[in-house]
């Protein structure tokens, strides 16, 4: 039966989810849900409160009942056109949205402004902890560590200065002069 086959006084008896079925099996083809609804708020006679008054219960029961199916894009169909395989196909063949575009990076002055201050009793507190104690001591164990440290610098810097003394006395002996080798360093640079 189509909604053709009623009156105009049998049609305002009928539920608007009743008239999408019957609507969606007579074109035979999912409908945008707009168009499905104003077509049948025309036949059913709403004004436009009427209209914004029942939209938003007529796509919820779209929704709820299990007729219906929606294929993206506001498109509304019968569930029983579709086999369970090409329903996934269709859902996930609607185009994508564009990316917006990121938010600008925060500075970090915004990050420092937004940072909760201390006021002076916690800062007090936080100053009152047994735990700085530890940190004198692991302070004083480290510029022990920092001395030997300095220690074995000085005697890398020795061994290299003997190293290259050494290097200059056989240059010297094989008949080279300083300056000599100086110009023909700065030969090989420029070329």
């Amino acid at each position: 039966m189509s909604l053709k086959d009623y009156s105009q006084e049998e049609i305002k008896y009928i539920s608007m989810i009743e008239m999408a079925n019957f609507m969606l099996i007579e074109k035979n083809k999912a409908t945008d849900f707009r168009e499905m609804f104003d077509e049948i708020a025309k036949l059913k006679g709403f004004s436009e409160e009427e209209k914004i008054d029942n939209l938003a219960q007529f796509y919820t029961d779209l929704n709820t009942d299990g007729r219906f199916l929606t294929l993206g894009s506001n498109i509304w169909g019968l569930k029983r056109w579709y086999p369970v395989e090409q329903i996934e196909e269709e859902i996930t063949s609607t185009p994508k949205k564009k990316k917006k575009k990121k938010a600008a990076k925060r500075s970090v002055v915004d990050d420092f402004i937004e940072e909760d201050d201390l006021d002076e009793e916690e800062l007090d507190d936080a100053f009152e902890d047994d735990d700085f104690d530890d940190y004198e001591e692991d302070v004083a164990t480290d510029d022990d560590e920092a001395d030997i440290e300095e220690d074995d610098i000085e005697e890398d810097a020795d061994d290299f200065d003997e190293a290259d003394s050494e290097d200059f006395d056989e240059i010297d002996d094989e008949g080279l002069e300083g300056d000599e080798f100086d110009e023909e360093d700065a030969e090989e640079e420029e070329k």
